[in-house]
């Protein structure tokens, strides 16, 4: 039995740039140890595994080293896929169960708009020591949503030049490491996303860190819709929507590769 997989770059309109994510598209679900073998295979920072269970897919996430709960560009990704494969119908809603509750996926125009639970930090006196050192920066603002840790520094050059020691933060943080500052163009942010404890040393662009982004931005501007980018060396823009406890972001993706696992 073969299983057709696809390599999609997600939150871009073109190849080669934005987060690429692998899709395989299940006939019925695998165990766990399989999905993670077949994510160490892929060796990239997701590989979105959506199965059908009647009007909807159930959804799980795995980076070369985890599983995790929530990811923003392998949904993106993953709905891509299904609209363009055939499986999902066109035009029509893509709704998934996940580790992080119901999220959907709608087109709108050319582009795909997420459904996602908001995550938003709080602030903490201090990081996690050793953290922002590793990080190489004075924060002005350090925060924590359970998850992530989020640092407000100065400038968008001084998220463009960061060039942290991810060996050191691998055991400092337990999932992403955000850094942001207000844009310095025609975007309202910027940011870059570190994950060296779930073996990502720099995430392209990262859905589920402006989750808890949103929020943050919206306390600080009184702004519910923001133009966002994420400046990782591929890059990756997103339309970011703030609606009470929910976000939605909005991106575009291209397929790169479709294949068949022979295992």
């Amino acid at each position: 039995m073969t299983i057709r997989l696809l390599q999609v770059d997600a939150f871009t309109g073109s190849p080669f740039a934005g987060n690429p994510a692998a899709v395989c598209l299940l006939e019925e679900a695998r165990d766990e140890a399989w999905m993670q073998a077949v994510a160490q295979e892929m060796n990239l920072s997701e590989t979105a595994y959506p199965v059908r269970e009647g009007d909807a897919f159930q959804l799980r996430w795995f980076t070369p080293e985890v599983e995790v709960s929530l990811c923003g560009h392998a949904t993106l990704a993953t709905s891509h896929a299904l609209w363009e494969e055939g499986i999902a119908a066109a035009g029509e809603p893509i709704r998934y169960r996940s580790a992080s509750g119901p999220l959907t996926a709608r087109k709108k125009g050319d582009l795909i708009v997420l459904d996602f639970p908001a995550e938003p930090d709080e602030p903490i006196p201090k990081p996690p020591a050793g953290l922002a050192d590793a990080l190489g920066i004075t924060p002005e603002y350090v925060g924590y949503n359970g998850k992530d840790h989020i640092f407000l520094v100065d400038s968008a050059d001084t998220v463009r030049k960061l060039d942290p020691d991810t060996i050191a933060m691998r055991n400092l943080c337990p999932r992403c490491v955000i850094v942001t500052a207000p844009g310095d163009g025609e975007f309202d942010f910027i940011s870059r996303v570190f994950a060296p404890g779930a073996g990502i040393h720099e995430d392209p662009v990262t859905g589920a860190a402006h989750c808890c982004l949103g929020p943050f931005w919206a306390r600080r501007t009184g702004k519910t819709k923001f133009k966002a980018f994420q400046a990782s060396k591929r890059g990756g823009r997103l339309d970011v929507r703030v609606e009470g406890d929910r976000v939605f972001l909005g991106g575009r993706a291209v397929t790169v590769l479709r294949g068949e696992l022979l295992v």
